[in-house]
């Protein structure tokens, strides 16, 4: 036998394959970018893990991620890798890194004069990964809001005219066709809270027949939830396109306990044959920019998509202009200010514009825990990765799930925990050979510890990895060893398989 067959064999791990069912005690041997073997593997000279008593799961993918430049500002994508994640689904929200420089310009002033390589197109911005691979996988939405921005030439309240909705078409056609897994919108943020659905499903119907998706960060989160639900899923069997219901949750106390009925919607719809789901993120609090809390009055009367929310429990994440503000409240800012809540956060988003992001408050945990129990549900970080005080969410997601709601409430099984992080995303966003230990399967691989793993984020220590994670695979390639990044960039654009 040639036993340099193999690079790496992880020794008496229980697998978890991401399918679901129950864990099995096996080796798992790993040759170039693939996993080669699964069972009792004989092998000499390769690498050897000896993973007795730990847990082998495929590599978690990020369904809702913000890091369409952070993969290229930050490369080593050290938030996510150090908790497992090993491929980021990117273009969430309606907002895009393409489809040329005039879009792009609108996620560049999130990250401001960030040094990046040009690209005119969502083909071009996938080469670009490919060129500066960052240390995960990247697969790419296309964002709604700035093919609207780019096609119809700035923010405008007015519908797109026939030739616009064209070019908008035109631009998604040729992002699918290289690769990209579906169509974002948000529908609180400018320009996209102007469209109407129509508009939405004209331009969705371009996806028909691909496998794209169509993902929606939707018209309202609190008071019309199940109005936003319904548009969604009419947007979705309109256009003939499956559709992902960005971070699930009802905002705002006033509106608590409104998920039972949406989920109800979405069971109905998956009953009609619809191809419905939901992601979601594990905690009680959300983040956005500022902007957009001020755009949907949620210092007001909070009838717009976010609620109302008052301003001690408003935490100011980043603030590019003020770092000195970072981790305050906006009650304490406006205090400082000397002026009403609503007028000092005014004045915060005039001098530091779309970089400044918040934390908010908004959410009920037993709402929280209901969305997770449901089989609709995957989850995402939507992490956001500015500021000393980002969300915790940004560096401990998957490790909260696994260790808080899964082993520590069992809200969950572990099988079925990371069943929701790994296969049952990689089917849905069709990223073929990944979200599985199969032989033959991408070698995106974490092992971690069920007894230890936990997240150790805290909103005001944001910026802490999670314990219990010893070893992340992408591609193959030893990216997290002994609980160490190792520096390893082996990640690739992510295409769709049609």
């Amino acid at each position: 036998m040639n036993d340099s067959r193999f690079d790496t064999v992880i020794r008496s791990a229980s697998v978890f394959d991401g399918s679901g069912a129950p864990a099995f005690e096996a080796d798992v041997a790993i040759r170039g970018d693939r996993i080669a073997e699964i069972g009792k593997v004989e092998a000499r000279g390769a690498v050897e893990i000896d993973a007795t008593g730990r847990a082998l799961a495929p590599g978690f993918i990020d369904v809702h991620s913000h890091d369409d430049y952070s993969v290229l500002v930050t490369p080593e994508m050290d938030f996510k890798v150090m908790q497992g994640v090993t491929a980021d689904v990117v273009g969430n929200c309606g907002f895009g890194a393409a489809p040329n420089p005039a879009a792009g310009a609108m996620f560049r002033a999130m990250f401001g004069e960030a040094s990046v390589p040009e690209w005119t197109g969502y083909p071009q911005y996938l080469d670009v990964i490919d060129r500066n691979p960052p240390s995960l996988n990247v697969a790419v939405l296309v964002g709604h809001g700035t093919l609207r921005f780019a096609a119809m030439q700035g923010i405008h309240q007015r519908e797109p005219t026939a030739a616009e909705i064209e070019t908008m078409r035109g631009w998604l056609r040729e992002a699918i066709d290289a690769g990209a897994v579906g169509l974002s919108t948000g529908l609180i943020y400018e320009p996209g809270r102007y469209s109407t659905t129509a508009e939405i499903i004209e331009i969705a119907r371009a996806m028909t027949g691909t496998g794209a998706l169509y993902a929606s960060h939707m018209r309202n989160e609190a008071a019309q939830l199940l109005d936003a639900i319904a548009e969604t899923i009419r947007i979705s069997e309109q256009a003939g396109v499956a559709v992902q219901i960005s971070h699930h949750k009802a905002s705002g106390r006033a509106n608590w306990g409104k998920v039972r009925a949406s989920l109800g919607l979405i069971e109905q719809a998956r009953a009609r044959g619809l191809d419905v789901s939901a992601d979601q993120y594990p905690y009680t609090s959300g983040s956005t920019v500022l902007q957009a809390v001020l755009q949907n009055d949620a210092l007001g009367d909070g009838r717009g998509g976010v609620g109302r929310v008052g301003p001690e429990h408003v935490l100011l994440a980043s603030v590019p202009k003020m770092p000195h503000f970072e981790g305050k409240t906006l009650e304490h800012v406006a205090t400082e200010f000397d002026l009403p809540a609503k007028a000092a956060a005014e004045k915060l988003v005039r001098e530091n514009g779309m970089g400044l992001v918040v934390v908010i408050e908004m959410m009920d945990e037993a709402d929280v825990r209901t969305v997770m129990r449901h089989p609709s549900t995957m989850i995402g970080s939507d992490g956001i990765a500015l500021g000393s005080k980002p969300h915790p969410r940004l560096y401990g997601t998957f490790p909260r799930v696994l260790g808080r709601y899964a082993r520590d409430l069992g809200l969950l099984t572990l099988e079925d925990a990371v069943h929701r992080m790994t296969g049952m995303p990689a089917a849905k966003f069709h990223l073929k050979d990944r979200g599985f230990i199969r032989t033959g399967a991408f070698a995106d691989l974490v092992l971690f510890d069920p007894g230890t793993v936990a997240d150790t984020a805290t909103y005001d220590d944001p910026r802490r990895y999670p314990t219990g994670i010893s070893h992340v695979f992408v591609n193959g390639t030893a990216v997290v060893r002994d609980g160490l990044h190792t520096g390893a960039r082996p990640g690739r654009a992510l295409r769709r398989d049609a």
